[in-house]
């Protein structure tokens, strides 16, 4: 059994981003200064009018928590249980306590940004969820453990056969757990690797992804450990109880 405290995952950046928020000036500023940054931006000012956005050029969507009719938090719900997208997803809210925060991540979101913010923070953590979330490498072969495969190039995980809808951070979570099978993963080294760029982490924000894990892995549940003191792991033998 080996231990990991910390890693560094990357990945490079794509183009187009879609905003949702219904405030019209904060709506106009951030599509001005990712415009100038270089980026393609598409915006819409409800999570309805939004979901008529979301396309297959769509990289990362800026997602205001409180908007009117379906909230930004329902919206990212809706994405991720209707279609298993994994578009990146950071929250804009002036809403910031902890249990704020891990209702955002349970929805799948990639960050949190707290109003008010500056523009550079924004271009900044856009930068860094995009690098994160682009594919990793071709050259990377399907990832198998009996009836559960994992596929990181089409970033997907399948179960006798069977799509798992997970959101991006949980298929990372679980991607990276099944890279290194039998290793021992701190929270810290999840948090450093998978949330590298997000302030409001917490350890409970790792336990809510694993849960969220092991609900979708039915009787696979299981085939994800924990150590008191040393962390998650992914058991390379784990067998199915008779």
């Amino acid at each position: 059994m080996r231990f990991l405290w910390g890693s560094d995952i990357f990945a490079d950046s794509m183009t187009e981003i879609l905003i949702i928020e219904d405030e019209a000036d904060i709506r106009e500023i951030l599509t001005f200064n990712l415009e100038n940054a270089g980026y393609k931006v598409v915006a819409a000012g409800s999570a309805e009018d939004g979901l008529k956005l979301v396309g297959a050029d769509t990289a990362l969507i800026l997602l205001d928590v409180m908007l009117p009719g379906m909230s930004g938090f329902q919206f990212a719900a809706q994405l991720r249980r209707n279609s298993g997208n994994r578009i990146p997803i950071i929250f804009l809210t002036a809403r910031s306590t902890e249990n704020d925060v891990l209702t955002g991540f349970s929805a799948g979101g990639d960050d949190y940004i707290s109003k008010p913010f500056s523009v550079n923070e924004v271009l900044a953590r856009v930068k860094a969820v995009l690098r994160r979330s682009a594919s990793p490498s071709s050259g990377e072969g399907l990832l198998r453990f009996g009836a559960l495969v994992i596929d990181p190039v089409s970033e997907t995980a399948e179960l006798d056969g069977a799509q798992i809808p997970l959101s991006r951070k949980e298929f990372d979570l679980l991607a990276l757990l099944a890279r290194h099978p039998d290793t021992y993963f701190s929270r810290a080294a999840l948090i450093s690797d998978l949330w590298k760029d997000a302030p409001y982490v917490l350890d409970r924000t790792v336990d809510v992804h694993i849960a969220r894990i092991r609900s979708k892995l039915g009787r696979y549940h299981d085939i994800i450990r924990n150590k008191t003191g040393f962390g998650y792991y992914l058991d390379s033998h784990y067998e199915l109880p008779e």
